[in-house]
């Protein structure tokens, strides 16, 4: 079985390094961070007139339709660039959902949009006290054929800038997913700080009417859109921290091979080399259980336990190769 990229992904993988190389400086950042607003809007154009935002968006909605794979590809050039842009909630936990649950008249109205840049569509996924998205703690009661919701909602990336937000809210009938004009009657939002510097808000909602035509899924095809929602963000989530941990190994690479001490480069050193290799093989079995989740992911299959495990393994590498980075730099 042949693993190797597909040429159109080399294409877009070579594309995505160039434009984030090229634009995302230590000074451009430098800069976003002084305003306390980490999105970089013009390189957010860029990338959409490149075609990058597109990439799994089927081309009935203006994409090219490569698939997840390669969606993880660009968020994998993402992260090795630490670039203010909200692949992960827009392209992700957004449009992909919405494009395998929603009709028709939602898909054709929404995905165009996100696919040129036009305008953004989020996800808000995270809700205080509740660890368990597939069973919200917002609620929503009929009105005639429209909803009525009531909750909170935390960590909503954009959510000002946001054309929609999609979320999900439960009923007597199980859940329901919809999506919401932040700038509509009854929701008000407040800004929260993260360590990552994205613009993020707090998502309050009390008696928001959302009409039936914005009603995504409701009943069991909601709960197997959340489900599916968890495993694409997950996933993706891996794959933007796997292009962070890669940049960690390849400047500390760097680093240790021009460092002199004694005469001789750093990474001579045993206690050092010993330590780059643990990092080395950190990062090789992220990439092979990043890659396993995507794939399964973009076949359609089971992908419950790879998801997992590429969490597991995001989380406890980018925290060993941060520390053994920053060790060796120091």
């Amino acid at each position: 079985m042949d693993f190797s990229l597909r040429e159109e992904q080399r294409d877009v993988q070579g594309l995505a390094s160039q434009i984030l190389g090229d634009q995302v400086t230590s000074e451009r950042l430098k800069a976003l961070d002084a305003t306390g607003y980490r999105f970089d809007e013009p390189l957010w154009q860029q990338l959409a007139e490149a075609g990058l935002l597109g990439v799994a968006i089927e081309e009935a909605c203006g994409g090219s339709g490569m698939g997840f794979e390669t969606l993880c590809l660009l968020l994998t050039e993402v992260g090795k660039a630490v670039a203010p842009v909200p692949m992960l909630p827009v392209l992700v936990s957004a449009a992909l959902p919405l494009q395998r649950f929603a009709g028709d008249a939602i898909r054709q109205a929404v995905l165009p949009g996100l696919a040129s840049g036009r305008s953004i569509v989020t996800a808000a996924l995270v809700e205080p006290g509740n660890d368990d998205m597939l069973n919200p703690f917002a609620e929503a009661r009929s009105d005639g054929d429209a909803w009525l919701l009531n909750g909170d909602k935390h960590m909503v990336a954009l959510a000002d800038r946001a054309q929609y937000v999609l979320l999900a809210a439960r009923s007597p009938a199980g859940p329901v997913v919809v999506l919401v004009d932040p700038r509509g009657q009854g929701v008000s939002l407040s800004p929260q700080q993260s360590t990552a510097g994205e613009p993020q808000y707090a998502m309050v909602l009390r008696d928001v009417r959302v009409p039936a035509e914005h009603v995504v899924a409701s009943g069991e095809r909601a709960r197997a859109m959340l489900a599916f929602t968890r495993q694409v963000t997950l996933a993706g989530m891996a794959a933007q921290t796997l292009g962070v941990c890669e940049k960690m190994l390849a400047m500390t690479a760097t680093y240790t091979s021009e460092r002199h001490q004694f005469g001789v480069p750093i990474a001579t050193f045993q206690a050092v080399s010993h330590r780059a290799a643990d990092a080395y093989i950190d990062v090789a079995n992220l990439r092979l259980v990043t890659e396993q989740a995507a794939s399964l992911l973009e076949q359609g299959e089971d992908a419950g336990e790879a998801v997992t495990i590429a969490k597991i393994w995001a989380g406890d590498v980018a925290c060993r190769v941060s520390q053994s980075a920053q060790h060796l730099h120091g």
